[in-house]
């Protein structure tokens, strides 16, 4: 699309930023790369960024000349493109819906000749065998006709996938125009970008390349949980329980949802390497066991090995939250690494390697504390840390901030720092797709496996650290977390085929489940009734992931 008024418009704000922004940004990057070139000398390298710095506070004075004039010919250069773009998109639509449509009509014509000639052929085929009656006739009439059915449906796969193509490409110029009309703005810009623009430009990215049977794959699971709540939100209230959907339920979900995040976001490292975790409880009791014995206000009974009873009132309290915490991390940590080891060098699945370190965990603690609980932690400490903060009443109800919020919302931002903006986090993924060619390519197979292992020991240590503060703690603790967290990763497609999930998925899938136990609790479903629930959505959730692996291959 040429305009001769757009083009002067272009080429005077070329002129006007040469020497200015420009310039700037051109002797900036020239700075960067001199403070990385290793050929320079010291003197060289200082030489070349002071003359460098000396152009910049120029070309700083030439944009603040020309400042106003260029935001004024932005101002009508961006508004002449628009009015340009506006009719070229409306042409281009137009044209391509009109192609669109006789591709469809011409689809529907080949695919009803295709069933037309497909008849014909069947009925000729029946016609030549018409009194033949031996074994081999009837035989040879049925290969035909599956021949023929076959070659029906080739045409018909070969038919359809060819409309879906000369569709997918009319759709992808009507979206090249409005490409084509962001980008010639963000150059007349200089490179900014306009909100309302990129907006517009994923909407149409969306509707372009949406299809119904990708979308219901990809969130199928998820509509059907959300029709689950909605009605759970609409039978609360006829069966007397009350309001469901209200801001104390609903900070109880979230505080429930809290410390089991821990638990999610160690085990969804070990999935994204089509692995998993099964030691995830008894790294739970162990930490809270620990955390309990070392922050009980007062002799605790319990012995360990035959050692005490403990009693840590005489230790400032800050230095007994430290201890806690240090030893559940790193028991928690020292545990999965021994896993790991295996895993990682030895190539024993972690199925098999987590299973035995659950084993030995669990006769450890039952052995060592004789199943006794620790006993309850100090009220203030309990208060501090895993109490609530009082936000005031709404509609005559108490509002209470749970505290156990703030370490989870920490939690998950550094997973999802480490998962999408560390060379570890790349490297995660290449080994999780594919591990011998992430090996080819230089990575350390070993190292990221065990890296992935003492990052879940980290996370299952501060889980079991903050698990104290919900129970009393016994070596009976998290019971059946380890498959909690592995279902919640699942739903929240985490594949457990490796390489494919996100941090944001393992997240939700938590929510999901803690609040599907609250939905059924809350409507007075029983226990093990809820199980069944559970079952199937993990079910659900396993099958979907397959059909979509087996998309892929």
């Amino acid at each position: 699309m040429e305009d001769k008024e757009l083009n002067e418009y272009s080429q005077r704000l070329a002129e006007l930023r040469k020497d200015g922004v420009n310039l700037i940004s051109s002797l900036k990057q020239e700075n960067a790369a001199a403070k990385r070139n290793k050929l320079l000398s010291q003197e060289e390298r200082a030489n070349l960024i002071s003359s460098n710095n000396a152009k910049i506070e120029t070309a700083k004075g030439v944009a603040a000349q020309n400042k106003a004039e260029i935001a004024e010919l932005v101002k009508k250069a961006v508004a002449r493109n628009n009015e340009l773009s506006k009719t070229e998109i409306a042409r281009v639509n137009s044209e391509q819906n009109e192609i669109i449509a006789n591709l469809k009509s011409g689809y529907e014509a080949k695919i009803a000749k295709i069933e037309e000639e497909t008849l014909a052929r069947k009925k000729q085929i029946v016609a030549s065998y018409a009194g033949k009656t031996s074994a081999k006739d009837n035989e040879d009439c049925k290969e035909d006709l599956r021949v023929a059915e076959y070659e029906h449906k080739s045409a018909l796969f070969d038919a359809k996938n060819k409309f879906t193509s000369s569709v997918d490409a009319a759709k992808a110029v009507k979206n090249q125009a409005y490409v084509d009309y962001v980008q010639k703005n963000r150059a007349l810009r200089n490179g900014q970008t306009n909100f309302r623009e990129d907006f517009t430009l994923s909407v149409q990215n969306y509707i372009n390349k949406f299809k119904m049977s990708k979308f219901l794959l990809d969130n199928g699971l998820y509509l059907a949980i959300l029709v689950f709540f909605i009605v759970c939100i609409i039978l609360a209230p006829l069966s007397g329980s009350g309001n469901l959907l209200s801001l104390p339920n609903i900070f109880t979900i979230l505080e429930q949802s809290s410390v089991r995040m821990f638990y999610a976001l160690g085990v969804a490292g070990l999935i994204l390497l089509a692995g998993t975790d099964l030691s995830v409880g008894r790294m739970v009791a162990m930490g809270a066991v620990v955390t309990g014995l070392i922050l009980h206000p007062g002799q605790n009974i319990v012995t360990v090995f035959g050692l005490g009873p403990w009693d840590f009132t005489g230790t400032a309290m800050f230095i007994r939250l430290a201890m806690a915490l240090f030893l559940s991390i790193f028991l928690c940590v020292a545990f999965s690494a021994f896993a790991g080891v295996f895993s990682a060098k030895l190539k024993i699945h972690p199925f098999i390697s987590t299973l035995a370190t659950q084993l030995i965990i669990y006769g450890l603690l039952f052995f060592g504390t004789s199943g006794t609980p620790v006993g309850s932690i100090d009220s203030h400490v309990k208060d501090m840390i895993g109490g609530r903060w009082v936000l005031g009443t709404l509609g005559g109800d108490l509002i209470t901030f749970p505290k156990l919020i703030i370490p989870a919302v920490i939690a998950i931002a550094a997973a999802w720092f480490i998962w999408n903006k560390t060379t570890f986090g790349k490297n995660m993924y290449a080994v999780g797709g594919n591990a011998e060619a992430a090996s080819v390519s230089g990575i350390s197979v070993f190292w990221v496996t065990m890296g992935v292992f003492i990052m879940a020991g980290v996370f299952y240590g501060c889980g079991a650290f903050l698990e104290a503060f919900k129970a009393n703690a016994s070596a009976g603790t998290g019971q059946g977390y380890e498959l909690d967290a592995i279902a919640a990763c699942v739903v929240g497609g985490i594949s457990f085929n490796g390489g494919i999930g996100k941090i944001g998925g393992a997240v939700i899938g938590v929510i999901i489940f803690t609040s599907l136990t609250y939905c059924l609790t809350f409507l007075g479903i029983d226990t093990n009734l809820q199980f069944v629930f559970k079952g199937l959505i993990i079910i659900a959730a396993v099958a979907l992931d397959s059909v979509k692996y087996l998309k892929r291959k």
